[in-house]
């Protein structure tokens, strides 16, 4: 199955132009696992494992929080995405600094790599950004507003209008990296750095039972302000899904595909 990127950011081609040439595919002739970093005992890569799951794309989970080291080359893998978590980006723990150094793995050997959430956070530090809240004290829980920036969209043209979110930091937009999406109280969403690494704030990842899962035990992040009720979360998922199923499923082939052989 192909996943497309438009390349056109002018508007003088349409999308349907774009996407008859710029297909892109998980099924590849590469063996090697994706590395899979998680920041919990009890977490999983969610509908992204489901999306390399239906590809035949295998993956390497590490658990550093566990005692898992990770690889000091990505020669054996076919890229890394690190996930988010209840950790914060500016804690001082051994194996959050440890990982945050790690980056330079990817980065060096200019290997595909996507951070989400607290992973993007850790990128964005890494290359020197700052972390941190909301200057009124937002957070985002729930359902907010998502724009593509021009070159959002010519790196890909199908982003949704409204993403899950679930955080009270966010990042700087890193020196030389390009903005790819934007939101209203944090403003830096998506972006791009160098030609193979990726850092979005938002969950695309999200399944229906890991919603249950995190309105349950982090109930209390609901009330933080700007937060929305639990109920919100599921209505809005019922509404707003479907667009970003699409976009995971497109820009997972876009960073970790190829493009289909003719």
């Amino acid at each position: 199955m192909a996943y497309y990127d438009n390349s056109i950011s002018d508007g003088a081609d349409t999308v349907a132009q774009a996407i008859a040439r710029h297909a892109y595919t998980l099924e590849t002739d590469d063996p090697r696992p994706i590395l899979v970093v998680l920041h919990q005992e009890s977490s999983t890569p969610g509908r992204v494992g489901q999306v390399f799951d239906a590809h035949g794309v295998r993956m390497d989970i590490r658990r550093p929080v566990m005692g898992d080291a990770l690889p000091e080359t990505l020669d054996g893998h076919r890229g890394a995405v690190v996930f988010g978590g209840p950790p914060s980006a500016n804690d001082t723990d051994a194996h959050l600094v440890r990982e945050i150094e790690w980056m330079k793995v990817p980065l060096a050997e200019e290997r595909p790599f996507l951070g989400i959430c607290l992973g993007a956070q850790m990128l964005a530090k890494h290359l020197g950004a700052g972390v941190g809240s909301h200057r009124e004290g937002l957070a985002e829980v729930g359902f907010y507003p998502l724009k593509a920036t021009p070159q959002g969209r010519a790196l890909l043209p199908h982003w949704p209008e409204m993403v899950y979110q679930w955080h009270r930091e966010g990042f700087d937009l890193p020196s030389g990296a390009t903005l790819l999406a934007e939101g209203d109280w944090y403003p830096n969403q998506a972006f791009s750095y160098g030609p193979n690494a990726y850092g979005v704030q938002f969950h695309a990842e999200l399944t229906l039972a890991m919603m249950h899962r995190w309105t349950t035990r982090g109930h209390a992040r609901l009330t933080l302000p700007g937060a929305q009720g639990r109920r919100q979360h599921f209505d809005g998922r019922a509404i707003y899904d479907a667009p970003v199923r699409r976009w995971l499923e497109e820009f997972l082939a876009r960073i970790f595909g190829a493009h289909p052989k003719a």
